[in-house]
């Protein structure tokens, strides 16, 4: 009986292990901005339609689908958002959130935050 119980206790800890088994590769900081919703229901580069109540962002290089950490290091505030798109392009930028990530991070106000940015495996 002790061992059933053990084996049951090890697979309901199993997804709890697998999220504190993230890996972060750190991709860099710089300034966020955000695309809000006038750009609602256009095609990203992905070819999906944009949503801005999706946790989603527009990043230069990394490949669609990525998950990226994204944190305001203003007030410590982190989102994970899937890459969906190609931008921002201004160069003093190095991401551009959704509104519902820009929310989260609380930055939707100003417009933009410097954050950090890690790239899950």
């Amino acid at each position: 009986m002790q061992r059933r119980s053990f084996f049951i206790m090890a697979l309901l800890a199993l997804p709890v292990l697998a999220q504190a088994g993230d890996n972060r590769v750190e991709i860099g900081t710089g300034m966020a901005s955000y695309y809000g919703f006038e750009l609602g229901g256009r095609r990203t580069a992905s070819g999906e339609r944009f949503d801005p109540n999706d946790m989603t962002a527009a990043h230069r290089t990394l490949a669609f689908g990525s998950r990226v950490a994204v944190t305001n290091l203003a007030n410590g505030q982190e989102v994970v958002v899937r890459i969906n798109d190609r931008g921002p392009w201004g160069k003093s930028r190095i991401v551009d959130v959704s509104f519902a990530a820009a929310k989260q991070l609380g930055m939707h106000r100003s417009g933009t935050a410097k954050v950090k940015l890690e790239l899950l495996n």
